[in-house]
């Protein structure tokens, strides 16, 4: 009878342990625990790239990266009020696929036989738009320029240790494109929620 006394005792602790342990606050915008960086790439830490070819761990980067980004702007499709948010969410999911079926045509043909790498050791930027009570359009935005953000920064690394040309051509293609969305969706969080940012 004691036995079960202290068994069930302990159940409860772990029970109470379990859920204090798994109880945060939501955010309303993204922070650093709502990346999912691949190894090596979470802010604050660089992986140790030398002696591994620098386009592979680009385009191992920016699969991952562009996946991410996918990601949330499917969810907009669906989610977003504004139609502008779901016109962007499409135009991001429609050249960022385009982009990973092209860098995986690359990896493959370039290297045939080399494992995954550690990546670029850089920080991916927001991997996923935020739960709260705060407009979803705002959260995607708030997600989407600092995911875009680390996009740009690694290609402007690519643009300098690239070895491919077609590497840094891609490179200068996202820098571009992404630039260009960052302003808007700037724009955008100014003009639907008066948030200059």
């Amino acid at each position: 009878m004691r036995f079960k006394a202290v068994l069930a005792s302990g159940i409860l602790s772990l029970a109470l342990i379990s859920a204090c342990g798994s109880t945060t606050s939501t955010p309303t915008a993204p922070t650093s625990s709502d990346h999912s960086p691949m190894p090596g790439m979470d802010a604050g830490h660089s992986a140790d790239t030398s002696g591994q070819p620098f386009d592979a761990s680009f385009i191992d980067s920016m699969i991952v990266h562009h996946e991410g980004a996918i990601a949330m702007a499917n969810q907009a499709l669906t989610a977003a009020e504004h139609p502008e948010i779901k016109q962007l969410a499409q135009a991001i999911i429609s050249a960022q696929q385009s982009e990973i079926s092209q860098l995986q045509a690359w990896r493959t043909a370039w290297y045939p036989d080399l494992a995954k790498t550690d990546g670029m050791g850089m920080d991916m930027g927001a991997m996923s738009v935020a739960d709260g009570s705060t407009p979803f359009d705002q959260r995607f935005i708030d997600a989407m320029i600092p995911h875009h953000e680390s996009a740009i920064s690694m290609a402007r690394d690519a643009l300098q240790k690239a070895e491919r040309q077609e590497i840094k051509t891609l490179a200068q293609k996202i820098i571009t494109a992404q630039e260009g969305e960052i302003t808007q969706m700037r724009q955008w969080l100014k003009a639907w929620y008066g948030i200059d940012s």
